[in-house]
C-alpha cells in the first residue's frame, strides 16, 4: 500500500479527519468542486479560462464518484476528510460523508492543489507549516456563463530568499498553479487580509518577510458560490483529495 492509498483508507475509516496538509508528502493533491451535470459545461468552460486558478486533473462521469485516471478505487464521496456543501449560495454545515447528498446527476471536477509541492519546497529549504493563509483579491477570473468573480489567492509569508526559491519550485508544477502570481504589497491585488477563508486576520506582513502569493484553487468554488448553483459539494480549505500519482510526475523537468 502507498502513502497515498494509506492517508485515503484512514480518511475513509475516519481515523484521521484533519487537514491533509503534511500528509503522503510527493503526491498530488487535488481540491474538489461537484455540480450538477446542468452546471458542468460552463463550469469546465470557466476553469479552462481560468488554468492557473483551476488546472482540472480529473472530470469524473455524471453519478460517478471514482476518479479512475487519479487514483482507481477512490471514493470522491468519502476520501476526504472533511466538506463544504453550498446550497443556492449559502453554505451549510460541513460534513465529513457525502454519500447521503450524492445524485446520479453530480458531475466531480478535480483540480490541482498548491499542497502538491509542499514536498519539493520543503526539500529546497523552504517551510510550509506556518504563515499561509487563502483570501480574496480584486483580481479578476475569466467569466464562463454564470461563473465569474475575483480570484481566490494563497498567500504566504516568506523571507525574500525562500521567496526566490518557491517562486523557480513552484513554477515546475504549472497543474497546481505554478508560479506566484503576485509577491510584495497586499493592498497590489486587493487581498482581504482582514476576512481570510482560511487562517486567522493578518494585521501586517512582518518586516523581515515578503508576501507571496498563488492562485487558489478554491477560486472555482467561490465563483460556484456566487453563482448561486442549486448544489455545490466541495472540499473544505486544506482537506483535499490525495491522489495515486507522484507530484513529479507533473512536474516540469
Amino acid at each position: 500500500m502507498t502513502p497515498a492509498q494509506a492517508a485515503r483508507l484512514a480518511i475513509r475509516e475516519k481515523r484521521h479527519t484533519g487537514t491533509t496538509r503534511g500528509l503522503a508528502l510527493g503526491y498530488v493533491q487535488c481540491n474538489l468542486a461537484v455540480v450538477p451535470k446542468a452546471d458542468a459545461f460552463d463550469f469546465l468552460l470557466y476553469c479552462q479560462r481560468n488554468h492557473k486558478a483551476c488546472p482540472v486533473l480529473e472530470v469524473c462521469d455524471p453519478g460517478d464518484p471514482e476518479p479512475k485516471r487519479l487514483a482507481p478505487g477512490a471514493d470522491l464521496r468519502t476520501d476526504l476528510p472533511r466538506y463544504a456543501v453550498y446550497r443556492s449560495g449559502k453554505r451549510l454545515a460541513d460534513v465529513t460523508d457525502l454519500r447521503n447528498l450524492w445524485r446520479p446527476d453530480l458531475v466531480a471536477f478535480l483540480i490541482g492543489s498548491g499542497i502538491t509541492f509542499d514536498d519539493a519546497l520543503e526539500r529546497a529549504g523552504v517551510p510550509t507549516d506556518k504563515h499561509r493563509w487563502v483570501v480574496h483579491s480584486t483580481l479578476p477570473t475569466v467569466p464562463a456563463g454564470r461563473f465569474r468573480g475575483d480570484l481566490i489567492v494563497t498567500m504566504r509569508w516568506l523571507t525574500p530568499h525562500q521567496a526566490i526559491v518557491a517562486t523557480q519550485v513552484s513554477s515546475r508544477f504549472p497543474q497546481n498553479h505554478g508560479a506566484p502570481i503576485h509577491i510584495g504589497d497586499p493592498a497590489a491585488i486587493g487581498a482581504d487580509l482582514q476576512h481570510p477563508l482560511f487562517g486567522p486576520p493578518v494585521e501586517r506582513v512582518p518586516d523581515e518577510l515578503v508576501a507571496v502569493f498563488w492562485a487558489c484553487g478554491v477560486t472555482p468554488q467561490q465563483a460556484a458560490l456566487d453563482a448561486k448553483v442549486e448544489l455545490l459539494l466541495a472540499h473544505s480549505p486544506a482537506h483535499g483529495f490525495i491522489a495515486d500519482v507522484r507530484a513529479d510526475e507533473l512536474a516540469l523537468s
